[in-house]
């Protein structure tokens, strides 16, 4: 029987640390084109390639303390995508060492306001339990939805790069935007 360790839930779903028995959820999600439409299009073509993955965000569970976790649909127990906190230890535009926001769904859950619930809890858990000063994220220039996603949840767009070839949005928030923020809604 495998650990499962849950880190938040709502009325809706369970964010829980992502679990090699999730090989096949995830597969569905990165083996979609349209899913990796603005990430590069280069969906997975083999489950191994999925298992990989999952060791390497458990092993950042035991290295960081935090990794990117399951987002599970409580009525169904079905698994929805991925979303939370990566602490990243490679320079992306400048910055290293650095906690970066992000989530990724399968396409049957788009548009229903989940990477919007989600990142709203990973915001809450990377300040208030982690007590991290800042966290930013990285979104394609013409991905409207996780652009609007990103500013709807309280991140500011500071600037645009490139990440290998392609143009992106780099986004902050800091611990005081994010506490200005929590006061207004």
């Amino acid at each position: 029987m495998e650990q499962m360790k849950i880190i938040a839930a709502t009325e809706r779903l369970i964010l829980r640390e992502i679990l090699p028995s999730d090989v096949e959820g995830m597969y569905a999600l990165d083996s979609d084109p349209e899913v990796h439409r603005y990430l590069g299009n280069k969906p997975v073509t083999q489950k191994e390639q999925i298992v990989d993955v999952i060791k390497m965000i458990r092993q950042q569970y035991l290295d960081f303390g935090i990794g990117r976790w399951a987002v599970i649909e409580k009525k169904t127990n079905d698994f929805m995508g991925w979303t939370g906190l990566k602490f990243v230890t490679e320079t992306t535009n400048g910055h290293q060492y650095y906690y970066d926001l992000g989530y990724r769904l399968i396409r049957k859950y788009w548009g229903q306001g989940i990477a919007t619930e989600t990142a709203l809890i990973s915001l809450e858990y990377a300040f208030n339990t982690l007590g991290v000063r800042e966290v930013f994220a990285a979104a394609h220039i013409e991905n409207i939805a996780s652009n609007n996603v990103l500013k709807k949840v309280g991140l500011r767009s500071i600037e645009t790069f490139y990440y290998s070839d392609i143009k992106c949005n780099w986004y902050k928030i800091d611990k005081l935007d994010y506490e200005g923020r929590k006061q207004q809604v």
